[in-house]
């Protein structure tokens, strides 16, 4: 087939015929029998040999190879190994005594597959001298993947066919990524307006709008012509479209019929204002040099542990109503750069007919959601937040669109999927989220997709994505009515969809290409090995992946379990269930996001507190019911602190959740009265030091700034020493920091041993009991912990929970956190490594004094809390 620069491939885009071939080749006693198998795949016009060697059957292959040769009896328990989201395994990373538990997650020994398997290994050679490729880097560091060598060897070369054909067609995959350049309306050299539009099924087009009267003049003006791929083309006079007046593209069908749609690589889309249900129209967005936003901020460097705040812009801000991009970047963004976050993660920019969908039926990709501002709007947006040192991250949905025909869909009219930018029955369909599937194999898709990656980055200078919808991606069945055991031959089998994940490789290596410091997130529920592998070790290339498993157990357990049947070991095998050590994949913990304030749903606040929090949240007076609104707060401030302590290398928040959000997100809609009430955030209540709410929102602060002094989170220590289910105690180490989390609902511990690390000193740096956190103040401040060794030395067996060493700490009240940190040797007063966190903002903040008068010091302050002396001091100073 023919190619041309602009237009790539015919054959890489309509179509991907597989022929196979299967010959029996020599044989011999010492190897058996050998065959030779041939993939052939028209990309473009080649014909690529895939050399596969695995055992004992070839599953997961695209072409549909299989074995006849019997598979093992046994299941080799390294295969079945349990991943992300699958239930956790305690045999294979805890050791019991009695009811504790220690956990620790280091690197797993390999181990060599042998036996049953390898009497049944064949060999996929293309002839018997031929030397084996060099094994895939992602395999060499996950043994467990050794047994899907073919599927995921096919899968990197299909990424390297298809990579290479983009460049012997465009150039590189940057020019290929940069189609908005020539499609939809851009300007020549003359100044000229030129229009592309790639419709192949379309009989007849012609642009119309309000420069041309919508098309009522019966001349043959404006009318387009097509070439040989499909692509409708018109160049127009300089200034025949003026800036911001509406546009359309009017098309015949192949069955005669006329319609009018949005162009597909529109920048603006909006309806007309105050009419209610005006459909959308296309917005010819081409402003003056004078009214064109100039960037003046450089993009910050990616976080070491980056701390992302997800937001909405419509919904963020306290008045009822949609506000808008400046709004947000003025009020909101100094909010966000104040609680210590890095990042913010924006949800529904890209233009979405329905306002309550979240942003996530997509309507026109390339275009701002025009109800809150224009283009340039939200420019300065991400230019005020690079100002303020915070990346800006973007929900990039190219997992599905909607089914509005006023949007992308509505360029589908019945067509061959050759022809589409969507599959055609049902696996153009997906039928819970009631929206189209794309196409993936198709050229001028790839083309249309990784622009708008391209677009977002280069004209908006947006730093990075969280992909949505990645599950649906990687799976023919879209993870549907499907339980994910861990099993590895769950994630590499016909199921899945490899043209997908090729797709998501390219776009993976071009977003790093744009920008190396760019962060990409990946929402997979399944836990697909390699996904967060870089793309030149045969993985997906994500950066994180988003710990969808998390919420879920919170929300589980609040449902559903009395707080003295909370599992320690749930709650520790659920945040550590990740992959760690040479094939580690990084993950971003959350407790909550948005999807828990949708209206249907409750948040943790809601869940632990309900109706009480409307009455009880003055630090004034009583609250109604002072035990529920104790516990709420108690609870809230310790899950969202283990989340981040155990959870992962990355941390999110939906706002408002940080201080336990009282309502619900309910869109306007004709249920209710179309009302924004439940469509804010009440940020005026955080900022009130009367709430409790402001002790939660100070919570959040305090361990986000105690996170960024550390960068607990990637550091490569971490171990649980106790997981008590009797207690309901744990405890572990990350970094040079000692969490302590009592869970009893009502036991408070004296005198209790902590095992650690290092031999030293220890001090406290944060305590949710504090008062200025809302707790009541049971915790010392102003101690030094010193260490005592444990056991005999060289026999870690007679250790304290297998730590050489240990403090005691003098009270560990119920249902608090507290975090203690090694002080360093030089340590002198007032200079300590890690800030104190624990003293409350307006509090004068006790010092570490000399080690000479510790003891004293420490009598004292015994003394003085046993008579109460100690509280009342604070009382008096109105602290």
């Amino acid at each position: 087939p023919t190619s041309s620069p602009l237009h790539g491939n015919e054959g890489a885009r309509f179509f991907g015929t597989v022929c196979l071939l299967i010959s029996a080749s020599h044989s011999s006693a010492a190897t058996g029998p050998t065959l030779g198998v041939w993939v052939g795949i028209s990309r473009p016009g080649l014909l690529s040999r895939a050399k596969m060697q695995r055992s004992p059957c070839l599953s997961g292959s695209a072409s549909g190879v299989t074995s006849t040769t019997a598979a093992p009896t046994a299941t080799s328990p390294r295969a079945a190994r349990r991943t992300a989201s699958a239930p956790f395994v305690a045999s294979q990373l805890c050791t019991m005594t009695g009811s504790k538990r220690r956990l620790t997650l280091s690197p797993r020994p390999s181990a060599s597959r042998s036996g049953a398997a390898d009497s049944h290994r064949i060999s996929v050679t293309a002839s018997a001298s031929e030397e084996a490729p060099p094994k895939l880097k992602c395999i060499e560091l996950d043994p467990d993947l050794e047994h899907f060598t073919p599927h995921l060897e096919y899968r990197n070369s299909l990424y390297k066919e298809r990579k290479q054909a983009i460049i012997d067609a465009e150039g590189s995959l940057d020019e290929f990524a940069k189609g908005y350049n020539k499609f939809g309306f851009t300007k020549n050299d003359k100044g000229e307006i030129v229009y592309r539009e790639w419709a192949p099924f379309a009989q007849a087009c012609r642009v119309i709008g309000d420069f041309n009267n919508w098309g009522q003049n019966d001349d043959w003006s404006f009318w387009m012509e097509k070439d040989d791929f499909g692509v409708w083309e018109i160049t127009m006079p300089p200034n025949t479209i003026e800036h911001g007046t509406r546009v359309k593209l009017r098309m015949e069908t192949f069955e005669g019929q006329w319609i009018e749609r949005t162009p597909a690589w529109i920048k603006w889309a909006m309806a007309e204002p105050g009419v209610m249900g005006a459909t959308y129209d296309g917005i010819y967005w081409d402003p003056p040099a004078e009214e064109q936003y100039r960037f003046k901020n450089w993009r910050p460097k990616r976080p070491e542990t980056p701390k992302i705040y997800e937001a909405h812009v419509g919904m963020g801000g306290v008045d009822p109503k949609v506000h808008s991009y400046r709004e947000f970047a003025d009020d909101i963004l100094p909010r966000i750069k104040k609680l210590g976050y890095t990042s913010v993660q924006l949800m529904a920019i890209m233009e979405h007919v329905y306002y309550g969908s979240f942003g996530y039926h997509v309507t026109h990709p390339f275009a701002v959601s025009s109800r809150s501002g224009t283009p340039e709007d939200l420019k300065y947006l991400v230019d005020t937040a690079h100002g303020l040192g915070l990346q800006v991250l973007i929900d990039v949905i190219h997992s599905h669109a909607s089914k509005d025909e006023v949007g992308l869909n509505g360029f589908d009219v019945g067509q061959d999927a050759s022809m589409s930018y969507f599959h055609t029955g049902e696996k153009g369909y997906h039928w819970v989220w009631d929206s189209r599937c794309f196409n993936y194999t198709n050229w001028e898709v790839q083309r249309y997709l990784l622009s708008n990656l391209s677009w977002w980055m280069n004209e908006y200078q947006f730093d990075g994505f969280r992909f949505d919808g990645v599950t649906s991606m990687l799976y023919n069945h879209h993870g549907l009515n499907y339980v994910f055991s861990g099993s590895y031959e769950q994630y590499f089998g016909f199921d899945t969809d490899v043209d997908a994940c090729v797709y998501l490789m390219l776009a993976n290596e071009l977003i790093h290409s744009i920008n190396p410091e760019a962060i990409v997130i990946g929402e997979d529920v399944s836990g697909m090995p390699t996904l967060c592998r870089p793309v030149a070790e045969g993985g997906l290339g994500f950066d994180y992946r988003l710990a969808m498993s998390l919420p879920d157990m919170w929300i589980d357990i609040l449902k559903n379990t009395h707080d003295e049947d909370w599992h320690m070991n749930r709650i520790v095998g659920t945040l550590c269930n990740r992959r760690r050590g040479p094939a580690a994949e990084k993950v971003v913990a959350y407790a909550e996001s948005h999807d828990q304030s949708i209206v249907g749903d409750k948040t943790i606040a809601f869940w632990l507190m309900d109706q009480e929090m409307y009455d009880g949240m003055s630090t004034l007076t009583e609250p109604p019911n002072p035990v529920i609104i104790q516990r709420g707060m108690s609870l809230h401030k310790m899950i969202r602190l283990i989340t981040i302590g155990l959870g992962g290398e990355g941390y999110l928040s939906f706002m408002g959740n940080e201080f336990g959000h009282p309502e619900w997100i309910d869109f306007p809609r004709e249920g209710n009265d179309w009302s924004h009430d439940y469509c804010r955030r009440r940020f005026d209540l955080a900022d009130r030091t009367d709430l409790r709410y402001h002790q939660l929102q100070f919570w959040e602060e305090s361990f986000l700034a105690l996170e960024e002094e550390t960068h607990f989170m990637s550091d490569e220590h971490l171990l649980v020493s106790e997981q008590d289910e009797e207690k309901k105690v744990i405890v572990f180490e990350r970094a040079n920091l000692v969490f302590v989390f009592n869970f009893h609902p009502a036991d408070t511990y004296e005198k209790y041993k902590v095992g650690v690390r290092e031999p030293g000193r220890y001090r406290l740096v944060l305590d949710s009991d504090g008062l200025n956190m809302g707790g009541e103040g049971r915790v010392p401040h102003d101690w030094i912990y010193f260490s005592d060794p444990e056991g005999i030395p060289g026999e870690p067996e007679t250790n304290f929970n297998d730590r050489p060493q240990s403090i005691t700490l003098e009270i560990l009240p119920s249902r608090t956190c507290q975090v203690y940190t090694l002080l360093p040797e030089d340590d002198v007063p007032q200079q300590a490594a890690v800030s104190d966190y624990a003293a409350a903002p307006a509090m004068s903040s006790v010092t570490v004094e000399e080690e000479d008068s510790t003891t004293t010091r420490i009598v004292e302050h015994s003394r003085r809390v046993a008579t109460g002396s100690y509280w009342q001091e604070h009382l008096n100073q109105g602290q």
